[in-house]
């Protein structure tokens, strides 16, 4: 999600607001993977796709295996609930056991597989996860597919609350949104 004012929003758009969960999708390189089995291609494919167009690593462990999503989870926690957490006590589960077989059940169902992260607060304790869900098309996730990600917040003021980044040709989430998002970081910090 890099580029997305994710931080920020709690700080600055909501800053008496009670944080009390969030859900999303914050790794392209799964996403590219499941929408491109979703279209029929095999896991093998799609992620070869993904490597081919620079999106996933060489060893794409860390993206399929969630501990990308895991850290982003983590960051947001530590910084967001002021509650230290490592991506180790996130323990992902990640994509590489959803089969094409699952996928088309899913579709015919109406269904996507997502890999969906998320925290809710409950009681003073946080429940983290990682790992792929179902998700259905009245979920926000639903529509989010290729390397589109995003993250809904939910509050005590406002029930829901969506930053999406939609894919767009050519775009991918790389290193000159990441840069938009430190230097955006670094103006605040100088303010």
């Amino acid at each position: 999600m890099g580029g997305a004012p994710v931080f920020s929003v709690m700080r600055e758009a909501f800053p008496l607001a009670d944080l009390e969960s969030f859900k999303g999708i914050f790794n392209a390189t799964t996403n590219v993977i499941l929408s491109r089995m979703e279209s029929g291609e095999t896991y093998e494919q799609a992620l070869a796709y993904a490597q081919k167009i620079g999106l996933a690593e060489t060893d794409p462990t860390n993206d399929v295996d969630g501990w990308d999503a895991a850290i982003k989870v983590a960051a947001l926690v530590t910084v967001l609930w002021d509650t230290p957490m490592t991506p180790q006590q996130v323990n992902p589960t990640g994509i590489r056991g959803i089969t094409s077989e699952m996928i088309a059940k899913a579709k015919t169902e109406g269904k996507r597989y997502k890999l969906v992260c998320s925290a809710e607060k409950v009681d003073g304790k946080i429940n983290v996860s990682v790992s792929p869900q179902l998700v259905d098309s009245t979920s926000p996730l639903y529509g989010m597919m290729n390397s589109s990600t995003g993250i809904t917040f939910r509050t005590d003021v406002i029930i829901d609350y969506s930053i999406v980044l939609s894919e767009k040709p050519g775009m991918t989430g790389g290193p000159v949104e990441t840069a938009y998002g430190l230097f955006a970081d670094f103006v605040n910090i100088v303010k």
